[in-house]
């Protein structure tokens, strides 16, 4: 591929040479993710993985898609493109943990107006982060050069994941009853959603986003803005390990009210105490600026909560017990009770 160039594809934006080389700046990180089950180099026509079957009975794949969002303006305005890869990845791992399953491989795509090699190194450095964090392996890609589609300085990205888990293991509902613990894991942020919203309140484009701001500790916007999603695959999975979970739910875009029913069976419904909730001072600057309502706030963001997790009452002190040795600060923000409406906040 040395030999390989056309100049006549330059001449229509694309340096396909740009390409090679910034494979060989991604590889140092791609090693980094590398697992046991990795038959492939990167390169090829498609990534390879050998299943290792040991200790699961009845193997159930499960995968995940997603994508980064309009925070990817806010990676562009402050010039920082080294954290959104662990956006991308956590957006898809935080969801198939929700039914158990333990990551195996994931692939991103990355789609840009001009292939800058330094770029493309650092949001694929992200993603390399993002998969250690979350015990993945990056096992293929694709960058694709679109000049007069994407502008030069911008991209989007994308990724997939694929895990596995027993399928007597399956996180479900079928043992959730009046009386469990809804416990929350803190978030590091806004995450990846509700971020139309956010420039919109900020005005991202047209204001200062780099000073110092009070409220968020000295921070500026932008650089609380793209504090990177927090991955939870490991303690979770630390935590199924060793107490019955009943419900995992990732708080993404839609907030509580969306995201909490989609863990709870019909009867029941998710109490959760707003006063409980430890409401990050990045969304209470939100709702100032924007004048947003306490009911839309919950129904948009995350506010502090970035997954929510439901045990049962006399498992909830050793739940609790183990997540904290897991690095986490998790809380106590509900319970479950007999209902129709599946969430309530009081």
């Amino acid at each position: 591929m040395k030999d390989s160039r056309s100049d006549a594809y330059a001449a229509a934006g694309v340096d396909i040479t740009a390409g090679y080389e910034a494979v060989e700046l991604m590889k140092k990180h791609i090693a980094r993710t590398k697992t046991p089950g990795v038959c492939s180099d990167i390169g090829g026509f498609g990534g390879m993985f050998e299943l290792d079957l040991t200790g699961i009975s009845k193997p159930i794949l499960v995968s995940g898609t997603d994508g980064v969002g309009t925070k990817l303006k806010l990676a562009f305005l402050m010039d920082k493109h080294d954290t959104v890869g662990v956006d991308c990845v956590a957006m898809c791992v935080n969801d198939i943990i929700c039914g158990g399953a333990r990551p195996l491989f994931f692939l991103d795509y990355i789609a840009c107006g001009k292939n800058v090699p330094e770029r493309m190194e650092a949001i694929v450095k992200g993603v390399c982060d993002g998969c250690v964090q979350s015990g993945a392996a990056l096992i293929g890609g694709e960058t694709a050069e679109m000049p007069g589609f994407y502008p030069e300085d911008e991209y989007d990205l994308a990724g997939y994941v694929t895990g596995v888990v027993d399928k007597d293991k399956i996180i479900d509902n079928n043992t959730m009853e009046a009386g469990d613990i809804v416990i929350a894991l803190p978030s590091s942020g806004v995450h990846s959603n509700g971020f139309s919203l956010v420039r919109k309140v900020f005005d991202v484009e047209n204001s200062d986003i780099k000073s110092p701001v009070a409220e968020l500790d000295g921070k500026s916007i932008g650089e609380t803005l793209l504090t990177p999603t927090r991955i939870y695959v490991k303690p979770v999975l630390a935590l199924i390990d060793e107490v019955r979970v009943k419900g995992i739910s990732h708080i993404t875009g839609g907030g509580f009210y969306e995201n909490i029913p989609r863990s709870i069976p019909d009867g029941l419904c998710a109490k959760i105490k707003k006063d409980s909730v430890k409401v990050l001072p990045i969304f209470r600057l939100i709702a100032e600026r924007g004048g947003i309502s306490e009911r839309d706030m919950f129904n948009t963001f995350n506010m502090g909560v970035g997954m929510s997790i439901v045990v049962a009452a006399e498992d909830a002190d050793r739940a609790l017990e183990i997540l904290r040795a897991e690095d986490e600060e998790p809380y106590i923000i509900g319970e479950i009770i007999k209902g129709e409406s599946k969430i309530e906040l009081v």
